[in-house]
């Protein structure tokens, strides 16, 4: 298959239009058009259904969708290891972290880190997977337990603990527990038992389900506690450092809390040396050294 030729369907199937891929590839639409009619004979299959809407991939256009979007990454990934060794951080950096630490602590302060490097391109994937960064799924990993993996440069971050957190709305309407056996006149929110999560939190929230409750509310994430508490539903299990972003939060039973949960970065071992990674990891422990300051004041 012709490389030029693919670089235009790529084009096309991410814009979903013959138009507006020529309009970033500075082609005609005629001229996209003959390319990838010459791609479709050359392969003997229809890739695109057209409609009066634009184009759709058919089943084989979405398998060689797949192989291009994976050829155009490892090329952008080749282009800034290159930038690297030029002082200047460029490129996609491909960041796993859990859905709960992603969405409550990173995101919110990630557009500190892109106002030093614009040019920086982030693929944060929020998933409980621990994804493999030896074989390239990701580049740099923050994790919930230190890494296994002997092949792997690691940092410890922080430690979180789960507590007990409510609107201070829901108290003045509900009253405020005083004591653990009080928390059967609340209702209790958490995130649900079987969904993936540290060891500790769940252990936390198995105690804290079998008592018996007046109410529960259980979703499959942190992100969702998060917002049926600031929305005045109950008292929800949280990670502690979500009190320095939602001040509004009241800590409810100060004495209930998970164990210790270590939080690690973690990068391979071959991409020691890139600036990208540098950044990245600078970033994080400068934001959280900051939120440690925050609280201790």
């Amino acid at each position: 298959m012709d490389w030029d030729k693919l670089r235009i369907f790529h084009a096309v199937a991410d814009a979903g239009s013959l138009t507006h891929a020529g309009e970033t590839l500075k082609l005609s639409q005629s001229a996209v058009s003959r390319q990838i009619r010459a791609l479709e004979e050359g392969l003997d299959s229809i890739l695109f259904h057209r409609h009066a809407r634009g184009l759709i991939l058919t089943e084989q256009g979405e398998l060689l969708f797949e192989a291009t979007k994976a050829m155009s990454r490892t090329l952008e990934s080749a282009a800034a290891r290159i930038r690297d060794a030029e002082d200047e951080v460029y490129g996609e950096l491909r960041v796993t972290t859990t859905t709960g630490f992603g969405t409550l602590f990173l995101a919110p302060r990630l557009p500190s880190l892109y106002a030093q490097y614009p040019e920086l391109k982030i693929d944060l994937m929020l998933e409980e997977r621990v994804l493999d960064l030896p074989m390239r799924e990701a580049d740099v990993a923050i994790r919930m337990k230190e890494p296994s993996q002997a092949d792997l440069i690691r940092k410890r971050l922080m430690t979180v603990n789960m507590r007990l957190y409510a609107s201070a709305e829901y108290l003045r309407s509900n009253g405020t527990p005083t004591t653990l056996d009080d928390l059967a006149d609340f209702r209790l929110i958490s995130q649900n038992i079987t969904s993936a999560q540290v060891s500790v939190g769940a252990q936390l929230i198995r105690e804290l389900t079998a008592r018996p409750l007046r109410s529960s509310f259980t979703v499959n994430n942190y992100f969702g506690v998060l917002q049926a508490v600031l929305n005045h539903l109950g008292i929800g299990v949280l990670p502690d450092y979500v009190s320095e972003d939602f001040p509004e939060l009241v800590h409810v039973l100060p004495e209930v809390a998970s164990g210790d949960i270590p939080v690690f970065l973690a990068y391979p071992e071959e991409l020691r040396h890139s600036r990208r990674i540098s950044a990245f990891r600078d970033f994080v422990v400068e934001e959280i050294v900051a939120y440690r300051r925050a609280r201790q004041s």
